[in-house]
């Protein structure tokens, strides 16, 4: 039995069946047709980023010595000053003006004419964080004094992409809401569509840090307003409780009964016709690459452009360069092009400072027929004292037009990282069920308004 057939019976094992992409890609856009919206418009995403940086007071351009917040900590509430907010509270929409701005297109497209997935995400994390700024209310801060916050992306839970879809010269609107609060941290949903589709919607996790970014800061409560909001954070809830108990930390788990047996089985298929010796203890069975020569590094230098108002560099920026690497590996591994469907429990471990070094290293850790499941590591390295420091673990699930050669593990360590994609796999499958059968909700109306 190889190990396709082995997939097919146990590995691949979710609650619900598994369509036809064509399917998926139908059902995914209906969900998306009716959905919460309070009709506020932010703008451009070139607005955006100037809103934020009036909204903290932050000056523009770069300043070797910023300004200094100091004077805003007198500012920041405590909890039981803030009054309850509901979604449509937060809720907007900005837009990507990709049609009409052709010099803006050129930012976002490959030079084939497809959509940058990382640029999307990139511009769907500047919105998750306005998206807090709309939310936070302090009715007691005087007039003209700057929010004395600084919020920080904690996580992108998951995100989900349907890349084939875009159009390069059309406009792309972001839009999201507050899903749910705790104490300092916000839950952002926010989604992506393209002439009225919806094409990609993501989870983030935000907290809101006081203006120095020295500790924590208060949040408005989230309180439904009505049956839909309901809807929304109790799933919203259900997730947080999962990553309060940290199951989403899958590479984090201790191996099961059924994956040993599957480690042994890969031991059985690579060990050769004659068993191992101590010159080869491996032999690759055909159509299959060893995990070990399918790994691509990069170091690059980020400045102080891909900064944020925290004066670091923006966590959005990271996911980006990020994508970018995962992608020209998964087309080098594939000799085809490959397009990103699913990111899950990206963690931001450590801000990185303008003057650092940023190293990128994307693995192939498991594929499925035409899948590939990519492990990538950000780390930077500190321009002054140049140690090194581990911040960023995404984990990427790719498509391709035709079934990629079979990735195996080499030693007992590789073997775990393969166990790691599979789980994130199997997470992939699970995950685009769940958002089919659940996204459905119903248009809530709002009067228009303006920030």
């Amino acid at each position: 039995m190889n190990l396709s057939q082995h997939f097919g019976r146990r590995v691949i094992a979710v609650r619900h069946p598994w369509h036809q992409l064509g399917a998926i890609r139908h059902s995914f856009m209906e969900s998306g047709r009716e959905l919460l919206d309070s009709g506020h418009r932010s703008g451009t995403m070139a607005d955006v980023a100037k809103k934020i940086r009036e909204h903290v007071g932050v000056e523009g351009g770069y300043h070797i010595i910023p300004k200094s917040r100091d004077g805003l900590l007198k500012f920041q509430p405590k909890q039981d000053e803030l009054p309850n907010r509901s979604m449509l509270d937060s809720q907007t929409t900005a837009q990507v003006l990709l049609e009409t701005d052709a010099l803006l297109r050129q930012r976002f497209v490959y030079g084939r004419g497809l959509l940058r997935m990382g640029r999307i995400i990139e511009e769907l994390d500047l919105l998750a964080v306005w998206i807090c700024h709309l939310h936070i209310h302090l009715p007691n801060l005087p007039e003209g004094v700057p929010l004395p916050y600084t919020f920080i992306t904690m996580l992108v839970d998951h995100a989900h992409f349907l890349q084939d879809k875009f159009i390069a010269d059309a406009d792309v609107s972001l839009s999201g809401h507050v899903s749910y609060t705790d104490n300092n941290f916000m839950e952002v949903t926010a989604y992506v569509r393209q002439s009225g589709m919806l094409l990609a919607k993501g989870i983030f996790v935000v907290e809101a840090r006081d203006a120095i970014n020295n500790g924590p800061a208060p949040v408005n409560p989230l309180v439904p307003a009505n049956e839909l909001e309901e809807s929304l954070h109790q799933e919203a809830q259900k997730r947080h409780q999962e990553r309060a108990k940290a199951l989403y930390r899958l590479e984090s788990q201790q191996p099961t009964k059924e994956e040993q047996q599957l480690m042994y089985e890969l031991f059985t298929r690579t060990k050769g016709d004659d068993g191992p010796s101590p010159s080869d203890m491996t032999t690759l069975p055909p159509n299959s690459r060893w995990m070990s020569t399918w790994r691509r590094r990069t170091l690059m230098h980020p400045f102080p452009e891909n900064r944020n108002e925290s004066n670091t560099i923006f966590g959005g920026f990271i996911i980006r360069k990020a994508i970018e690497i995962s992608y020209m590996t998964a087309s080098l591994y594939s000799n085809q092009r490959c397009m990103i469907r699913f990111i899950a429990d990206v963690t931001f471990a450590h801000s990185i400072p303008v003057h650092s070094y940023i190293k990128l290293k994307a693995y192939v850790v498991f594929t499925h027929e035409n899948y590939i499941q990519l492990l990538t590591v950000v780390n930077a390295i500190d321009g002054n004292s140049f140690t090194e420091l581990k911040c960023n673990v995404l984990h990427l699930t790719y498509s391709c037009s035709k079934a990629v050669p079979e990735i195996l593990p080499r030693s007992y360590h590789e073997a775990l990282w393969y166990l790691t994609g599979r789980r994130y796999f199997n997470r992939f499958r699970e995950s685009v069920s769940h958002d089919m059968d659940n996204g459905s909700a119903v248009e809530t109306n709002g009067a228009k308004k303006d920030n």
